[in-house]
C-alpha cells in the first residue's frame, strides 16, 4: 500500500460540510482539453529507457487530445487533506481534477460532500470491468463517487531465510522465536482489521466491545515486546535483510521483494486479509470533470490495465487483465497477489466504513497503543 497511517489531529472537519446543491462545479471539459491529475509516487507504469514517458498515460494523451499534468503529490493521505482541506471545505478549487486517496480518506471526503458524483453513462468499462469484489463498498454502495485505481492485500510475510513458516495472526503475536522480531502497520484498518478477523469478527461490520478486545490482544504484543515496531512502507528493507523475520505487510511490496529475494514469503491467514483501494476522485470545483472519466474509462481497458499492472504490481481491479498479462508477462498473470483467486477474495475483507466520532475514537484508542 502506498498509504500510511496518520491521526485525525487538526481534521478540522466542523463546519466544513458541503453540499452538491450548495457547491456546484461548472465543467469546461467541451473547450479545454486537459486535465490535472494528482497521485503517489512509482504509481504508474514508466518506460524503463526514459523515465519521463508514461507508456499507458502517453497513449491516452495521443488518442484523446487531453493533455494532462501529472503530478506525484500525494505522499500520504493526511498530508494530503491537510494540502486541499480550506480549499474543499470553502467551496473552492484546488486546482486537480483528479486525485487518488484511499479507501477511508475517500470515505472521509464523501461524508464531506467534497466530491463530485460521477456520471456513470460516461465509464462503459467501469460499469463492465470492476471486479465483483470492489464493486459494493461500504463507504459508497454504488461507486457514486470512487473508482479503484489499484487494490492490495495486508496479510502475513516472512523472511524464510531467518525463520520458519508463520500461519496466523496469533503466531505472528506470541511465538517466542520472533520475539521482538516483529513489526506490524500502523495503518490502524489493516493491522486491527487482521486482528479482528483473528478474533472471529468481520472488519466489515464490528462492535466498539469487538474492536477493543482485538485492540487489548494488539496490546499484550507490544507490552511482551513480542512487536518491535510499528512501520509504513519501510518495514520491506528490514525483512529483507532479516532485520525483521515477520511481519503484517502489504502484497504490493512483497511482490517488490520478491523479484530479489525468494525467501521473502506472504502469508494469507486463514482467519482472512484485508482488501483496500487507492481510489480515483473528481473533487468539488474541478472544472474537467468529463475529461476526468474519459480518463478513469480509460484505464479500465483491459489491455491499459494490464500494461499497467506489469509495473506496478498490486492487484488489478480490471476483469480481463489477467488474459492481457499472459501476452506480457505470464509470470505475473499467475501471480495470485496481482490476480487473486477467488478462495483469496472470498477470505478478503474492506474495513467498515466509520462516521466521524468513531474514527477519532478508534483513532486515538490505536495510535496510544502503538505509541504514536
Amino acid at each position: 500500500m502506498l498509504a500510511t497511517a496518520g491521526t485525525l489531529a487538526g481534521c478540522g472537519t466542523k463546519g466544513a460540510q458541503q453540499t452538491e446543491a450548495g457547491c456546484k462545479s461548472e465543467d469546461l471539459s467541451a473547450t479545454e482539453k486537459k486535465l490535472a491529475f494528482s497521485n503517489w509516487p512509482q504509481y504508474i507504469d514508466v518506460d524503463e529507457k526514459d523515465a519521463a514517458k508514461r507508456p499507458t498515460l502517453d497513449a491516452f494523451v495521443a488518442r484523446s487530445g487531453i493533455q494532462v499534468t501529472y503530478t506525484e503529490d500525494v505522499n500520504d493521505n493526511n498530508e494530503f487533506f491537510g494540502k486541499v482541506q480550506n480549499q474543499l471545505a470553502g467551496c473552492q478549487s484546488t486546482g486537480r481534477d483528479l486525485m487518488v486517496l484511499t479507501d477511508w480518506m475517500a470515505s472521509r471526503m464523501i461524508r464531506l460532500g467534497w466530491l463530485q458524483k460521477l456520471d456513470r453513462s460516461k465509464l462503459p468499462n467501469v460499469e463492465a470491468n470492476l471486479l465483483p469484489s470492489l464493486r459494493n463498498v461500504s463507504f459508497d454502495p454504488d461507486r457514486e463517487f470512487s473508482v479503484p485505481w489499484q487494490s492490495g492485500l495486508a496479510g502475513l510475510a516472512y523472511n524464510a531465510k531467518v525463520t520458519k513458516e508463520i500461519r496466523t495472526v496469533d503466531e505472528l503475536l506470541t511465538r517466542p522465536d520472533l520475539k521482538g522480531k516483529v513489526t506490524a502497520l500502523s495503518e490502524m484498518r489493516d493491522t486491527m482489521g487482521l486482528l479482528l478477523q483473528s478474533n472471529g469478527h468481520d472488519p466489515a461490520n464490528f462492535t466498539a466491545a469487538q474492536f477493543d478486545d482485538a485492540l487489548a490482544k494488539l496490546k499484550r504484543a507490544v507490552d511482551s515486546g513480542q512487536i518491535r515496531k510499528f512501520t509504513g512502507n519501510d518495514y520491506s528493507q528490514d525483512l529483507n535483510k532479516g532485520d525483521i523475520a515477520a511481519c503484517i505487510c502489504w502484497s504490493g511490496d512483497v511482490i517488490q521483494l520478491g523479484f530479489e529475494n525468494d525467501k521473502i514469503k506472504f502469508v494469507a491467514p486463514e482467519s482472512g486479509v484485508m482488501l483496500w483501494s487507492d481510489n480515483m476522485l473528481v473533487p468539488n470545483k474541478a472544472s474537467h470533470k468529463a475529461n476526468a472519466e474519459q480518463l478513469i474509462n480509460y484505464y479500465y481497458e483491459p489491455a491499459v490495465a494490464a500494461k499497467m499492472a506489469a509495473y506496478v504490481n498490486y492487484i488489478c481491479p480490471v476483469k480481463g487483465a489477467q488474459a492481457e498479462m499472459e501476452k506480457i508477462d505470464p509470470e505475473l498473470a499467475s501471480n495470485p497477489l496481482i490476480f487473486p483467486d477467488e478462495p483469496m477474495l472470498a477470505r478478503a475483507r474492506s474495513f467498515m466504513a466509520l462516521d466521524e466520532k468513531q474514527e477519532r475514537d478508534f483513532e486515538a484508542k490505536y495510535q496510544k497503543v502503538i505509541g504514536a
